[in-house]
């Protein structure tokens, strides 16, 4: 059995088929396929609300490629979301509406709310200590999702409207980070000794960077020297020297400015990096949906 989750995000746009194993009475997934491709909408949706007829043409082709995979994988369910450039743009519900009609797929444009509890669905704080206190720390391209955990449970969540194409494209705003600032501090001085969970591509590959071992952190010290290793070189040099990819070389500096500034905030001296994000999370749905306790 595959299922398929389709994730419309501002900076790219993923689908992963992942295999569904049963095994007695567990049921996890392998992923079998991940494509990402860097369609950027958050440029069009942050600068002009509206998704332009170039983009709207890019996503599209992109949607009817998705649907072609999903039928030759055999995929027997599928969820498809969009997240902050989606929610921005003026022209977001007739999007839903052309996908629907030219791709065959039934797309759901979430709230940050609802982005988060997608993400958390992973059950990712199950494999951690649950006598810790986490502080979990996800960064899109146009919204970051703040929850902190304790005993494994998750005791309080916010939605922010920064992320990295945002501050690119100058559209951050001085009191959206007062906001975050004020829910951190307030939240972090209730529980002592915060770890952080940091989800999103740009965690990854400054993880991946850093050669963390699986299950081990990144420390607040380490983020740091590669924020400023990155940040010594031009983007063209962080493109063509480091082999970034041209759609990561630029929004990994804003990306690491967010969890350096929330990690300090919350006096969180390192962060796991389970590599997950909210494709896992969809495929994650689907089977508590398909196979009830």
């Amino acid at each position: 059995m595959r299922y398929a989750a389709i994730d419309i995000g501002s900076n790219a746009v993923r689908l992963l088929i992942a295999d569904v194993i049963q095994n007695n009475k567990t049921v996890s997934f392998k992923k079998n396929t991940l494509i990402r491709v860097p369609l950027r909408l958050g440029d069009d949706a942050f600068l002009d609300k509206l998704i332009s007829p170039n983009k709207t043409e890019e996503l599209i082709k992109t949607m009817v490629a998705f649907r072609n995979l999903i039928d030759v994988y055999k995929v027997s369910d599928y969820m498809a979301c969009a997240t902050s450039a989606m929610r921005e743009a003026r022209n977001g519900s007739s999007l839903v509406a052309k996908i629907k009609a030219e791709a065959g797929l039934d797309l759901e444009i979430v709230e940050g709310q609802r982005e988060a509890n997608i993400i958390y669905a992973s059950h990712i704080e199950q494999s951690l200590d649950r006598k810790k206190n986490y502080l979990y720390i996800d960064v899109g391209g146009g919204s970051t999702e703040l929850s902190v955990f304790s005993n494994g449970e998750l005791i309080s969540s916010r939605s922010f409207n920064l992320g990295g194409i945002r501050i690119l494209d100058n559209q951050d705003k001085d009191e959206t980070w007062a906001e975050m600032k004020d829910w951190v501090k307030n939240v972090a001085q209730s529980y002592k000794n915060l770890s952080g969970i940091g989800t999103g591509g740009n965690i990854n590959k400054l993880f991946k960077m850093a050669e963390g071992k699986d299950g081990s952190p990144l420390t607040f010290t380490k983020l740091r020297e590669l924020y400023s290793y990155l940040n010594s070189f031009s983007l063209k040099d962080r493109i063509n020297v480091l082999g970034l990819n041209q759609d990561r070389a630029d929004v990994i500096i804003p990306a690491s400015e967010i969890y350096l500034t929330v990690m300090k905030w919350g006096g969180v001296k390192q962060i796991f990096v389970p590599r997950v994000g909210l494709v896992d999370g969809l495929i994650q749905l689907m089977i508590d949906k398909n196979f009830p306790d």
